[in-house]
């Protein structure tokens, strides 16, 4: 066994060196040891690669702001090491890495395994406000409630020693990782690319899984061509630990029937990569509609020569403000109010706030003292929420209202005050 630290990556090898690379990758919360109980049986065969996500096990705090960025870190390690080809089984935040390496490094990947995966992880609302909660409350709140998201009841109750290591797992994560990964999480969605995962995949979930269970599972096997299911009965989320002998049978079965050649053999005797089966995409997303068109007398930026920024500032408007309030905003949207929504997506958040002279937290800092100015208590209220996305504590929320207060007035500032405080104080108290 060899363990070691890199900027960022966290690993150790256990097994013969001379075995084939299998890699397995950690959830959101957990370290390494989340694997502990299938490497007797695993390293019998491969040697076993484990690492740790960014400040999570005593692992260099060097946040990640994606899954691609946490998959190339990781295969800059491998590279390190001289591993060019390898397995790879990844459960939940280790699983969307695994999806990232087979659609963007299929040549590396020999075999797959996503447990307790989904293509999209809940929606990019549920994981920012996950961030709010962690930068106002700490981890506490998370790691108190993460037996019940990860464990069936009965297993939790049966096996409190477990619990409890559960819990200081997620206590002793680094805060400002794990609000990267969130928005990592946030940002994931590979829905739509499912189809060009070529290697051998095994999808494996708990029947229990509240949070990524059966039904995200069977959207991953629809999607994925060379893809087959199986489900572990009385096992919620964080499935090897909880049935460690079914999924350590599970893996071994599976990595040893299908590991996909890198260089098969061709009729003439050449090498030549292999061309994975075709398969349709069952229920595919709908496609995206085109802009919608507005009024004669606008003028569109492609006829000043530059390019659109619609969809630009559709992607920073729902990332700031949430997709939720965004959709909402369109849907209600009609003949009358559609040219209005389509100039503030276009100009005020592609134009302004996409613009890179300020970060988004000096910007939104702007945009509540304007609101406080003008009394616009409706708008300040979902830009309150947007500050706290954007990574203000409430703490200097605080301070941005007093300063208002100011310049501003103390009438304003009081009304000011008090939508701030009900948005704050439902934002940052965490689900039960």
């Amino acid at each position: 066994m060899s363990e070691t630290k890199t900027p960022g990556l966290q690993y150790r090898f256990d097994g013969p060196d001379d075995a084939p690379v299998l890699i397995l990758g950690p959830s959101l919360g957990t370290t390494w040891h989340m694997w502990d109980r299938q490497i007797p049986e695993l390293t019998r065969t491969w040697r076993v690669f484990r690492y740790d996500l960014p400040g999570h096990g005593g692992a260099p705090a060097y946040p990640a702001g994606s899954v691609a960025e946490l998959a190339g870190r990781l295969l800059a390690t491998l590279d390190e090491l001289g591993v060019q080809r390898f397995g790879y089984a990844g459960c939940a935040f280790g699983g969307a890495v695994g999806a990232e390496l087979a659609l963007r490094h299929p040549e590396r990947l020999a075999s797959l395994a996503l447990i307790a995966a989904s293509p999209r992880f809940g929606t990019a609302d549920e994981f920012r406000q996950r961030g709010v909660v962690v930068r106002s409350n700490g981890l506490e709140p998370i790691a108190r409630s993460a037996p019940e998201r990860w464990f069936t009841g009965g297993f939790a109750a049966a096996q409190p020693a477990i619990t409890e290591w559960a819990v200081q797992m997620v206590r002793t994560t680094d805060p400002g990782c794990y609000i990267a990964a969130c928005e990592a999480l946030a940002a994931f969605d590979v829905r739509a690319e499912l189809g060009r995962i070529g290697a051998p995949t095994l999808v494996l979930v708990g029947s229990d899984d509240q949070v990524t269970g059966p039904a995200e599972a069977r959207t991953l096997v629809a999607g994925i061509p060379d893809a087959r299911l199986a489900v572990v009965p009385g096992a919620s989320h964080l499935v090897p630990v909880e049935q460690p002998a079914a999924v350590t049978d599970l893996l071994v079965r599976h990595f040893s029937t299908a590991w996909q050649p890198l260089y098969p053999e061709g009729a003439t005797g050449q090498t030549v990569l292999p061309a994975p089966p075709v398969k349709p995409v069952l229920n595919p997303p709908p496609p995206v509609s085109p802009v919608a068109e507005i009024g004669p007398a606008a003028v569109q930026p492609e006829a000043l020569g530059r390019p659109d920024p619609y969809d630009a500032g559709l992607k920073v408007r729902r990332e700031v403000l949430g997709d939720a309030h965004v959709d909402r905003a369109l849907e209600s949207a009609d003949a009358f109010s559609g040219d209005f929504q389509e100039f503030i997506t276009r100009y005020a958040w592609g134009e302004v706030w996409n613009r890179p002279g300020l970060d988004r937290r000096s910007r939104s800092c702007v945009t509540l003292t304007a609101l406080v100015a003008g009394g616009h208590l409706d708008e300040l209220a979902f830009h309150t929420r947007a500050a706290l996305r954007n990574g203000l504590t409430p703490v200097e929320i605080k301070e941005v209202l007093l300063q208002a207060a100011v310049y501003c007035g103390v009438p304003a500032a009081n009304s000011a005050f008090k939508v701030a405080q009900a948005v704050i104080r439902e934002e940052t108290t965490p689900q039960e």
